[in-house]
């Protein structure tokens, strides 16, 4: 009898075992969902507002350019496109000089940027504006193009191309076309 009840026990552990294995042990199915415009939230996941940047190289020359919006590059971290774009360059023994511009293509490692779209230089009385600016501070050159002007008290000069050597000032003025002439109007 003895034998008979412990039987029985086994037998009844065995199926709340089996019962309870069955029960706990099925997959439970797993929904995931994705929001809706799944496309957008991932462009969106890397726009930047009010964006800052500020940098000083060994000489003591600072750059600080400020956006409306930044946006970085997926494939390459380090750019970042700007709009609407503000920058100052505070060079050491010298003036400001401030740029403006519509768009911007910003490398945070190496700080060079690229100005696009309506772009103003500023330098004491001096005017420059184009389409177009490669500033470099590795360089330390800034190459403004595309329907440049420059302008200041005395003088409108129209060129296709202004390079501008940072440290030392000098500037070159040309033209793409060997024959075609670099315009000067005095006021």
């Amino acid at each position: 009898m003895k034998k008979i009840y412990i039987i029985y026990i086994i037998i009844f552990f065995l199926i709340i075992f089996t019962f309870l294995y069955f029960k706990y042990s099925k997959e439970e199915k797993v929904v995931e969902i994705e929001p809706e415009n799944s496309e957008e939230i991932i462009s969106n996941s890397n726009i930047i507002e009010n964006v800052n940047y500020s940098s000083k190289d060994v000489r003591g020359n600072q750059y600080i350019i400020k956006a409306y919006k930044g946006e970085i590059d997926y494939t390459q971290n380090d750019i970042i496109f700007l709009t609407n774009v503000k920058a100052k360059i505070e060079l050491t023994n010298s003036n400001r000089i401030e740029i403006s511009s519509n768009y911007g293509k910003y490398n945070s490692d190496n700080f060079d940027t690229i100005f696009s779209g309506d772009v103003i230089i500023s330098y004491l009385e001096n005017k420059i504006t184009g389409d177009y600016l490669d500033f470099s501070m590795q360089r330390n050159s800034m190459t403004i193009s595309k329907d440049v002007i420059f302008t200041n008290f005395e003088n409108i000069l129209k060129a296709d191309v202004i390079e501008i050597d940072i440290n030392t000032k000098d500037i070159k003025i040309f033209m793409h076309n060997k024959n075609s002439k670099v315009k000067i109007k005095s006021k």
